[in-house]
C-alpha cells in the first residue's frame, strides 16, 4: 500500500511539472479508433489438468480523447474496446472500457513518445459460449506506453499495453465441480489508433 501510494504521489508530480514546463498549453479533444492485436493469459483446463497458451488475435477500440499542452501534455482517454483470443479453437472474447491518463513528450517534429497507468473496466466475458461472471476483478489497472504521429487534427499511434496482475476468471466445465477451469482476463497487445481532432 505504500509503494502504491509513492506511485500515485509521484505520478501526480510528474503531471504537475510536465503541464507546468508546457510552453503552450493548448487543448483539443476528439475521437479515436482502431485495431488491437494481442491475447489474454493462460487458460487452465480443468477436464484435461492443463495450461494453454493463447493464439493472439485481432480485436478493435472506438473512443473519445482529451488533449492538454503542447510540448508536453496529459491526455486522457475513454475507450471502449473489445479483445479476442484464440485456446484451441475456443474463443475467449472481452468487452470493456479502457481508462488511459498519457503523458507524452514531442521529440521530434510530428513525433511524441507517451506513457501512463490505464484502468480497465470489463463489462462482458464469453469463453466458447460460457458467460463467466466469476471475476476475481470487474476493475483493473495496466500500463500503456508507445508512439505518436500528429499531423494538426490527426493523429497516429501505435502502443503496447499490458495488465500489472493476474485477473483470473473461473467457471465450471463439462459440469465437474471438483476443479473449476480458469482463464486469465489480463491483457497483453499492441494497440494501432487513428484519432482525429475537433
Amino acid at each position: 500500500m505504500r509503494n502504491l501510494k509513492k506511485s500515485v504521489i509521484s505520478t501526480a508530480l510528474l503531471l504537475f511539472i510536465g503541464l507546468g514546463l508546457s510552453a503552450q498549453n493548448k487543448s483539443s479533444f476528439g475521437f479515436k479508433g482502431g485495431l488491437n492485436y494481442g491475447a489474454n493469459g493462460d487458460y487452465f483446463d480443468s477436464v484435461n489438468l492443463n495450461y494453454n497458451n493463447p493464439d493472439e488475435n485481432i480485436g478493435y477500440h472506438i473512443g473519445i480523447f482529451g488533449k492538454i499542452g503542447n510540448k508536453i501534455y496529459l491526455r486522457p482517454e475513454i475507450v471502449y474496446t473489445v479483445t479476442k483470443s484464440d485456446y484451441e479453437n475456443n474463443d475467449f472474447n472481452i468487452k470493456k472500457i479502457d481508462v488511459p491518463v498519457l503523458v507524452g513528450i514531442k521529440v521530434l517534429g510530428p513525433v511524441s513518445v507517451f506513457a501512463g497507468p490505464s484502468a480497465q473496466y470489463i463489462l462482458e466475458t464469453d469463453f466458447h459460449g460460457i458467460d463467466i461472471d466469476d471475476l476475481q476483478d470487474d476493475f483493473t489497472v495496466g500500463l500503456n506506453f508507445g508512439i505518436g504521429l500528429n499531423f494538426n487534427k490527426i493523429g497516429i499511434d501505435l502502443r503496447y499495453e499490458r495488465g500489472f496482475g493476474e485477473n483470473e476468471a473461473s467457471f465450471i466445465e463439462n459440469n465437474i465441480t471438483s476443479i473449476n477451469s480458469r482463464i486469465d482476463t489480463r491483457p497483453e497487445q499492441l494497440i494501432l489508433s487513428l484519432s482525429i481532432g475537433l
